[in-house]
């Protein structure tokens, strides 16, 4: 009887989360927003000096996941891993044009096409996959995209910036990054649409009312640009965390003594100016701009998404949208003495993911198990009941949207270059890269007690780096001759 009554309970909490019928074909819409470069630094996630109403909101309405990793930290090889639902297999997939390189073995199957192919209109609007508006240089026209043939169309709106790539590093007014030149901060006192995230909304609006005049079900990717380098947003943002201090200090700034993921921060002190020499790791004024500048733009992005998740509200989609909202890496503001990516500490890998699907369960509530970016492409598979693909890394995660305190059946894996590797359980992380005539040089971080990872315990526990290499031999793909797809 006990059974019955368990497996009656499981029934309609299965039915909860299943997808509204309102379209004839009976499918759900998707609306997938990204979000370049964004650490879990929101109001939700319990940051004190977060500026950051809109998410916030949206949070209360879905399922707030605190232990989401990526799998590479940068743009877009994460964007790789999230389209193919798997893990690299291939050095190329560890890099930004891992999609572009890659995508002829395995993109009929992959995110976009695989909604395409069972019905779905797919719309790729910003920066979804690496590059904004398909792979055409420096001219403001449509295509050839990454995923040729995956979407019905992926674009970018033409604003005052000469290019795609000007709008992705868009300084106020149509202004280009000057590499090496350009500030790596601006406070532009205008308007929001001063800045490129206002025009991704404005036109993510204009294509939901288009989306909403249609019987048949879409995907809509929406890409925003901010909190990404530069740190550039309107002064009115800037003047919201004018009052920020000490809650903005990085825990730990220095370098680790150990052989470690640790770099030199090259996209922010190559690729941006910084007038008289300034050094935010001698400089703590400096140090404290990058940080009021970098949550600024979290707080401009927070407005510009908003605007996008009210009109999905105000157009009766709400009901039979899933809404998922990513981030494709975090970003180091300090710690460990590194200003980026690029690195395999735990501040890179983690980012903000939330997902709210017609019928959730306890809406606002937090689930802290392990999770994956390549957990995404199954999830939404599953809740939107299309042909389930075969030799994913990811898995649904349905089961924590019917409870936020399941449990994750794996732990969260991570690669980066040069053959750095890193696993994460609940506790632990081991990274783990090749050292001198095939040795492997190890970090090992215990969260529970050095949640700052000030501390290497690889040779006090020399039995964890063991269980954990053990782990990490037995990922799946990477490595591999032959890719996956």
């Amino acid at each position: 009887m006990h059974n019955l009554i368990h497996m009656l309970i499981v029934g309609v909490c299965i039915f909860c989360v299943a997808p509204c019928a309102l379209h004839a074909e009976g499918r759900p819409n998707v609306l997938f927003i990204a979000i370049d470069d964004l650490r879990n630094d929101l109001g939700v996630y319990g940051v004190p000096h977060a500026q950051t109403p809109q998410l916030d909101s949206f949070a209360k309405t879905a399922r707030v996941f605190s232990h989401h990793f990526v799998q590479v930290p940068t743009c877009g090889a994460s964007r790789c891993a999230l389209m193919r639902g798997c893990y690299p297999t291939v050095t190329a997939q560890v890099g930004n044009n891992g999609i572009k390189q890659t995508q002829a073995k395995w993109s009929t199957h992959s995110l976009p096409m695989t909604f395409r192919q069972n019905g779905y209109q797919t719309l790729a609007l910003g920066k979804i996959t690496h590059y904004p508006g398909g792979l055409t240089g420096k001219r403001w026209a449509e295509g050839p995209e990454e995923l040729p043939g995956a979407w019905d169309r992926a674009w970018v709106p033409k604003g005052p910036w000469s290019t795609p790539e000007d709008m992705m590093h868009g300084y106020a007014d149509g202004n280009a990054r000057k590499a090496g030149q350009s500030p790596a901060w601006e406070a532009n006192d205008g308007p929001d649409e001063a800045y490129p995230d206002a025009w991704i909304a404005a036109e993510a609006v204009r294509t939901l009312k288009e989306l909403a005049r249609q019987k048949k079900p879409w995907f809509f990717g929406v890409g925003f640009f901010k909190p990404h380098l530069p740190f550039a947003a309107p002064k009115k943002w800037h003047d919201l965390h004018l009052s920020d201090s000490l809650s903005l200090l990085p825990e730990v700034a220095s370098k680790p003594s150990w052989p470690s993921t640790w770099h030199n921060s090259g996209e922010f002190r190559n690729n941006y100016g910084h007038a008289n020499g300034r050094n935010p790791d001698k400089d703590l004024e400096y140090a404290l701009m990058m940080r009021r500048s970098y949550a600024s733009s979290i707080s401009y992005m927070d407005e510009q998404v908003g605007k996008l998740l009210v009109a999905l509200k105000e157009l009766s989609l709400e009901e039979d949208t899933i809404v998922v909202l990513w981030s494709d890496h975090g970003f180091l503001l300090g710690e460990h003495s590194i200003w980026g990516k690029h690195c395999l500490y735990d501040k890179a890998l983690r980012s903000p993911l939330m997902i709210r699907c017609p019928g959730l369960t306890s809406p606002g509530s937090t689930c802290s198990s392990l999770v994956e970016t390549v957990d995404l492409l199954p999830t939404m598979i599953d809740l939107c009941r299309l042909p389930a693909l075969s030799d994913l890394d990811g898995k649904s995660l349905r089961p924590q949207l019917l409870d936020a305190n399941a449990s994750s059946e794996k732990p969260a894996y991570g690669f980066w270059s040069d053959g750095q590797r890193t696993v994460r359980t609940d506790r632990w992380r081991l990274i783990v890269q090749p050292g001198p005539s095939g040795s492997v040089q190890t970090e090992l971080f215990d969260y529970q007690s050095d949640p700052d990872e000030t501390r290497d315990h690889s040779a006090s526990n020399p039995e964890k780096v063991r269980e954990l290499l053990a782990m990490l031999e037995r990922v799946p793909g990477f490595g591999q001759s032959t890719p996956k797809r």
